[in-house]
């Protein structure tokens, strides 16, 4: 499984962006969820949102209200909407699949916030 994350960029304060996360390579693989981490350098990579198979979310408490993950099955895509960004979102946004083996990371995408 390998996993590609896009849509990260430059927005100020108070804007908005939309990431995705396609997975490719999956053949028969089940995924019991997909979800979206972040860091910055220096730090550990914290949870942002993940997505079960069943269709659960769960938010950091940083983030709820203000970004909604969403997934397409048919495309093997999760999706990060990101509303209402602030400076200290500023990160490397990074995917992930899980299945019954474990983890697959993507590369992940820097999302920039200027104040």
């Amino acid at each position: 499984v390998q996993l590609q994350a896009s849509g990260g960029g430059l927005v100020q304060a108070g804007g908005s962006l939309r990431l995705s996360c396609a997975a490719s390579g999956t053949g028969d693989v089940n995924f019991l969820g997909m979800g979206w981490y972040r860091q910055t350098p220096g730090k550990q990579r914290d949870m942002v949102a993940t997505i079960s198979s069943g269709g659960g979310v769960d938010y950091s408490d940083s983030v709820k209200d203000r970004f909604t993950i969403s997934g397409d099955d048919t495309r093997n895509t999760v999706y990060l909407q990101m509303n209402s960004l602030k400076p200290e979102d500023t990160a490397n946004y990074i995917c992930y699949a899980a299945t019954a083996l474990g983890r697959t990371w993507g590369e992940g995408t820097q999302v920039t916030v200027s104040s």
